[in-house]
């Protein structure tokens, strides 16, 4: 594992070769940390990439032209070394390779570079996929960025979402207890775009938010102040902290796919919310984060 920085004046981007996981961004005026730190006893990741799985597959398996594979939740780019490519004092980029390891699990040649680039007070976070198997290639991509709390002694029980472009309400799903969606909608009432969280509020795991009713999505601190901001065009995204653990960060998701539904019977070249890429083609994506 290697660990490199990456800065502008205002802020310091630190990335894991492992994964190519951010980990930290850190204010260079005062030191304020906005990444979720990793506490085992809550969740040990800070902010995974997700592919070629965004959550599970129904019995962590899928059929694919005949044949049955197994992968486990999010899929295997997280715990992968990626190589180092490009960097230099504002940007940096790694890749991985399809390799002996991800064949056994998911029968595609691919190439998966992630790229992060540090402007003022924000970073853009960039991912192609490029399909080099002689095939058409199926596969998810998300984000699973935890944002620490506007203070070190609290919890996020004093912070709100806002959903920008939303009126009254968000529609949303829920997973049952093995991580696949359930059937039932939800509504989450807004106020002025807005929702308190509160301790219990991911006892049910995620709130899955689908066909883009927002791209745009803030937390805003106890003084009514954002202070992390999200911009994506998934079509897509999770909000999502441990539950029954008064929620001591929040993660903000843009996807590019999702869990299976519980009663999904089909193959990978069906998922709802799949990605298809032609032969030789590449899938290009980023989303903004914005720390105030």
């Amino acid at each position: 594992m290697s660990i490199f920085n990456i800065s502008t004046r205002e802020i310091t981007v630190t990335i894991s070769s492992i994964g190519a996981e951010l980990i930290s961004v850190k204010n260079n005026s005062d030191k304020k940390e906005y990444i979720w730190g990793g506490n085992p006893k809550y969740w040990k990741r800070h902010s995974p990439v997700l592919f070629p799985l965004v959550g599970r597959y129904k019995d962590d398996k899928y059929q694919y032209q005949g044949k049955e594979y197994s992968m486990t939740q999010h899929g295997f780019a997280r715990d992968k070394e990626f190589e180092l490519t490009m960097k230099n004092e504002n940007e940096i980029w790694f890749k991985i390779e399809a390799d002996e390891d991800t064949l056994s699990k998911y029968p595609f040649q691919f190439r998966l570079e992630c790229g992060y680039r540090a402007i003022g007070n924000s970073i853009e976070v960039m991912w192609k996929v490029t399909n080099k198997d002689t095939k058409k290639m199926y596969f998810s991509l998300g984000a699973h960025p935890a944002f620490a709390p506007p203070s070190s002694d609290v919890d996020m029980s004093n912070c709100s979402l806002k959903f920008d472009g939303c009126k009254d309400s968000i529609v949303y799903s829920l997973l049952n207890q093995d991580g696949l969606l359930l059937d039932d909608k939800h509504i989450l009432p807004l106020n002025n775009k807005c929702i308190g969280i509160t301790s219990d509020m991911f006892d049910q795991d995620a709130l899955v938010i689908e066909n883009n009713q927002t791209n745009e999505v803030s937390l805003i601190d106890g003084n009514n102040k954002p202070f992390v901001t999200m911009k994506f065009d998934a079509p897509l995204f999770g909000v999502w902290s441990p539950g029954k653990s008064n929620v001591p960060f929040l993660c903000i998701e843009p996807w590019y796919g999702r869990s299976d539904r519980a009663s999904f019977e089909g193959h990978l070249e069906t998922r709802e919310w799949g990605n298809e890429l032609e032969i030789g083609k590449i899938f290009e994506a980023k989303y903004v984060v914005i720390f105030n």
